[in-house]
């Protein structure tokens, strides 16, 4: 049946008692929706628990609709009410949202994808977008992270306790600006508004088979989630009403995982070597042993270049690449298995507080109280391999056409290694929101929003290994991941590790990111023809983010401890500290046999050192004798703000919009929407520290230097900019069962905030024998630019939508973005104080471009039910874009110099990534069936490849492959109060992959297996 308004159809705004009659809450329901998009969403949800009274007061019988079926009617009434395009999903009752999390969650939405860690959805792309592209809020509020960027792991919330999440893939004036791909909404359960007494009790039990096969882990082969929550209202007889709900669960779960590692492109480890059979100085058929991207040179020869690879520069007589036209070769420092035992502990609190003193206010607290420890340890079996052997590297090396290596063969080191990982991670947010009905016509709200989320995260990092590099294996490329060949090497004894035994203790990426806002809205109903209602509002927010540095990391602090043999020998470290390998069947659903066969001289197996395990030893215990060795005791090093690797941006956003929502007749149509604009002014501050120095002259030469003399001083950069953001919506009313939607809107999305930092350290040059500050200092270098300006897109879409009946649903949708995004270096001037003079430096940073890319999209929306019970939801969405993503170090590279004169330093020799997080396709599929007290559903999600960033350092390109999972759930109530549950993902153990720098050069594999639950839940 389709819900239409009449234009003379006054929206309802007091707030009666919170028992409301079935007719007066469908009433409301249809009235809001007419209003604003944001006020549809939440309507639907909440006001649909009528369907669970079991009669109306004039004993007409209702049907009730629950389970998978009522989850896709309400999908499908979000989306039909709405003034904007939106998808999302919401729960009749506290912790039916169908899904383990609330990434799960998100990706069952059309268009909507997640990148996997750990085997479970983290961040969302929407529309192929990457994450850094969309925002997302709590209840109507900014989300912190502790990532460093605007995306949020959604891993972090409980589905449980969530009572409502979508994406609002346009937007109105309304809504907070951030978002160039969408919006991502996730909102709790207000007491009043649901409307009934609950309390429930959910145990699942976790198992997951892989986790079965590991012996002595940090997680019990079984895990569990459990979760409490209760819901009250107390209505008072001078007609006040107060509502309590509170939530809680704890989470003890493992995540296990099995890797094949390859050096990763963030730092020096992976190279471009030249594959070159005549070239004897350098690559893989160097004259000498040594590293491929070396040559033979001393570095005391003027020919001598090492740690140059192939080299891309352009050679300024040819204007090509120096090495233009030769064959070259992907080699990583290492090949390396990691073998992993994974606990991940939560303890979750949601709790919310509603009163309403009379029918004019209505006044909301809630709280998000999330804290998350996830740990490893972690087993390594590493073999170096930059190394050349002559006469057997390259003459072995097999290659295919973009030089990712099928098979090599050589001499080197291999290594016993392990870390003792573990990251903290803590969320709080907190939320006043009070509205007051001045009149039937004019409501004003004001909220006031606060969050926080902290991180720091924990290493061990060990090394044993061989004595010396004369270690004979080689390697193949199976059907997935890499097995190797051992000449006369056991890797299952621990003796041949005995040399170079180092710790490393870390703590890294200790990190705050705290938002506090306040907003004030007015609503004021207009008694019109055409249009229903303005709405304007004030918000002003402010986001710090304090990143904490140290000893030696850029992004934190570091020990290094190196076994004292005079005092402790390193055979008795390692049988000391020896455990059994943890894991059986390690890799062997993405192996083709043994991962390692170790062979005699003749080429015979031997069995020992043969199979898919070797020699490991305890982390804590293997750091713990190195330290001791040296006297020292175990502690991690401590961070600290006065630090040279210290970021701390703050960023001040004031902004204010203007809405007009029409709903009207034309053309015997009905139409409604609105048309707003909303103006953004953002400040952003960045705090650094660099070191100070003395200038001291030599007075014999005059020439000029700078000695540092042991402090530091604080430095401080700023930016600034204001956007102008209109949006327009439409929704028709063509038929009873048929809509056809418009909208336009221009978005931002912020650059991340650790890329706003404003780290600084000079370069001087002494050549010339400088007789002043001056002329000492040429230059300065540093990460970060706080005068980053934001994304900016204007974003088109229009749809069609058929709407047969309540279960049923067709939707086509095209979209249009034109976006500027993405960076380019650029040489500037900034200005500093040395030793009490002021200089200007040249330094060469990232800055938004102003060129404009361009992306298409179609998406696509089903969902049937038979009478016999069985349905299908379908959601299908394809993009392309001519957006282009160049690699820092293997793409074209460009700067621009002071003069603004665009210049290019590197020609490519990998093709440039698209957005990140681009996938041209997305699909989800769902079958169900429900008939009676039984509900099961079986899912598949696929994702074809994209360019994912690194987060340590997100220039090079790095390819998931693409994927396709499965999911499975199955519910039976056995009662009214009882229901037994089931659920998997990864149904079917499909691992994740990743190519480095170039599709086709396979970098790593992740394989998670499936995850498995199980569970019963009391409400009452």
């Amino acid at each position: 049946m389709s819900t239409k308004l009449s234009k003379k159809t006054k929206p309802i705004h007091k707030i009666g008692k919170f028992k409301l009659s079935p007719i007066a809450k469908w009433m409301k329901l249809a009235a809001f929706t007419s209003v604003t998009s944001s006020f549809a969403f939440s309507a639907i949800a909440q006001e649909a628990e009528t369907e669970n009274l079991d009669k109306v007061d004039n004993d007409i019988e209702v049907v009730v609709v629950t389970g998978t079926r009522r989850t896709i009617q309400d999908q499908i009434a979000i989306k039909r009410e709405s003034t904007t395009v939106v998808d999302g999903l919401s729960a009749s009752d506290i912790g039916d949202l169908p899904a383990l999390s609330i990434g799960e969650a998100l990706e069952s939405l059309t268009g909507a994808s997640s990148h996997r860690e750990n085997g479970g959805a983290t961040e969302i792309s929407i529309r192929g977008l990457g994450p850094f592209l969309s925002a997302t809020n709590i209840n109507g509020r900014e989300a912190t992270n502790g990532s460093g960027d605007r995306s949020v792991n959604f891993s972090q919330f409980p589905s449980e306790l969530m009572q409502k999440v979508a994406i609002y893939k346009t937007q109105d004036a309304s809504m907070i600006e951030g978002g160039v791909a969408g919006v991502i909404t996730l909102e709790t359960l207000k007491p009043l508004d649901f409307g009934k007494q609950r309390f429930q009790a959910e145990v699942k039990a976790n198992y997951n088979p892989d986790q079965a096969n590991v012996d002595n882990s940090l997680q019990d082969d079984l895990g569990y989630r459990g979760t409490l929550s209760y819901v009250d209202q107390f209505e008072f007889d001078n007609g006040q009403a107060f509502g309590l709900s509170v939530g809680f669960q704890r989470q003890d779960i493992s995540q296990p995982e099995a890797e094949y590692r390859s050096s990763s492109p963030t730092g020096s480890s992976l190279w471009a070597c030249l594959n070159d059979p005549t070239d004897t100085t350098t690559g893989f058929f160097r004259s000498t042993g040594g590293d491929c991207e070396d040559d033979i040179y001393p570095s005391s020869d003027p020919r001598n270049n090492d740690n140059a690879g192939y080299n891309n520069k352009i050679d300024p007589e040819t204007g090509l690449a120096v090495d233009d036209g030769r064959e070259y070769a992907w080699t990583g420092s290492s090949r390396s298995f990691r073998q992993n035992e994974t606990s991940d502990e939560r303890d979750a609190l949601f709790f919310a507080l509603q009163y309403q003193p009379s029918n004019k206010w209505d006044i909301n607290f809630d709280a998000q109280i999330s804290d998350r420890t996830q740990a490893e340890a972690r087993h390594d079996l590493i073999f170096l391999q930059k190394r050349v052997t002559p006469g057997v590297t390259g003459e072995s090396l097999v290659v295919n056409d973009v030089g990712g290596i099928l098979q090599w063969a050589g001499e080197d080191r291999i290594e016993s290694s392990g870390e003792q990982f573990s990251r903290e991670e803590n969320y709080r947010g907190y939320g006043l929101n009070v509205e007051h009905f001045f009149s039937d016509d004019l409501k004003i709200s004001v909220d006031l929003g606060y969050s926080k989320t902290s991180r720091e995260e924990l290493q061990i990092s060990n090394r044993a290994r061989t004595s010396s590099t004369g270690n004979a294996f080689s390697w193949a490329l199976g059907d997935e991941i890499p097995h190797f060949t051992l000449t006369d090497f056991d890797v299952t004894d621990i003796s041949n590790f005995t040399s170079n035994l180092r710790s490393r203790l870390d703590r890294e990426n200790v990190r705050d990111n705290e938002i506090m806002g306040a907003r004030v809205d007015i609503d004021y109903i207009l008694d019109g023809d055409v249009f229903s209602s303005v709405q304007a509002g004030v918000r002003v927010s402010e986001l710090t983010f304090v990143q904490y540095g140290g000893s030696t990391n850029g992004n934190g602090s570091r020990d290094e401890y190196e076994l004292d043999e005079s005092v402790t020998s390193a055979i008795d470290v390692l049988e000391g500290c020896q455990i059994a390998f943890p894991e059986t069947d390690f890799l062997s659903s993405v192996s083709d046999g043994n991962i390692i066969t170790n062979v005699d001289s003749s080429g015979n197996v031997i069995e020992s050192g043969t199979g898919a395990s070797w020699a490991t030893y305890n982390n804590e215990c293997f750091a713990q004798a190195n330290i001791a060795s040296l006297g020292g005791e175990f502690a991690y090093p401590e961070v600290e703000y006065e630090n040279t690797g210290t970021i701390d941006v703050t960023e001040q956003t004031t902004s204010a919009y203007a809405m007009l929502n029409y709903d009207t007749e034309m053309f015997d149509k009905f139409i409604r929407g609105n048309f707003g604009v909303r103006v953004v002014k953002t400040d952003v501050t960045s705090i650094g520290f660099r070191d100070t120095f003395d200038t001291v002259t030599d007075p014999a030469t005059g020439e000029v230097a700078l000695k540092a003399n042991g402090n530091i001083k604080q430095i401080e950069a700023g930016g600034d900019y204001t956007e102008v953001l209109p949006s327009f919506n439409l929704v028709v009313d063509y038929d009873d069962d048929i809509l056809i939607r418009a909208g336009i809107y221009r978005g931002m999305s912020r650059a991340d905030p650790s890329d706003l930092s404003y780290n600084r350290e000079f370069l001087t040059d002494n050549s010339d024998d400088p007789t002043s500050v001056e002329d000492l200092l040429v230059g300065a270098q540093g990460a970060g630019n706080p005068e980053l300006k934001p994304l900016m897109s204007w974003n088109y879409d229009a749809a069609v939508e058929w709407y047969p009946s309540d279960d049923s649903m067709v939707a086509l949708g095209v979209y249009y973005k034109q976006f500027n995004g993405g960076f380019q270096q650029q040489t500037q001037l900034e200005t500093f104080i040395v030793d009490g003079v002021e200089v200007a430096l040249p330094i060469t940073n990232s800055v938004t471009t102003d060129e404009d890319s361009d992306l298409y999209g179609f998406e696509a929306s089903f969902s049937y039910r038979w009478d016999l019970g069985i349905g299908v939801k379908l959601g299908y969405n394809w993009a392309d874009t001519n957006y282009e993503f160049e690699d820092s170090n293997y793409g074209n590279t460009f700067t621009t110099d002071l003069d603004g004169v665009v210049v290019q330093d590197k020609v490519g020799i990998v093709p440039p990534a698209s957005v990140p997080g681009f996938s041209e396709h997305v699909f989800n599929g769902q079958i169900y069936y429900q008939i009676g007290d039984f509900d099961t559903a079986l899912i598949y999600k696929y994702r074809s490849e994209y360019f994912q960033p690194y987060t340590s350092n997100g220039t090079r390109l790095r390819y998931v492959d693409e994927a396709g999972t499965w999911e499975a759930r199955a519910a039976y109530k056995i009662n009214k109060h009882v229901r037994v549950k089931v659920s998997a993902i990864n149904l079917f153990s499909e691992p994740r992959s990743d190519d480095f720098y170039t599709q086709g050069n396979l970098g790593q594999v992740s394989d998670y297996g499936p995850r498995l639950f199980a569970g019963v839940s009391f409400k009452y």
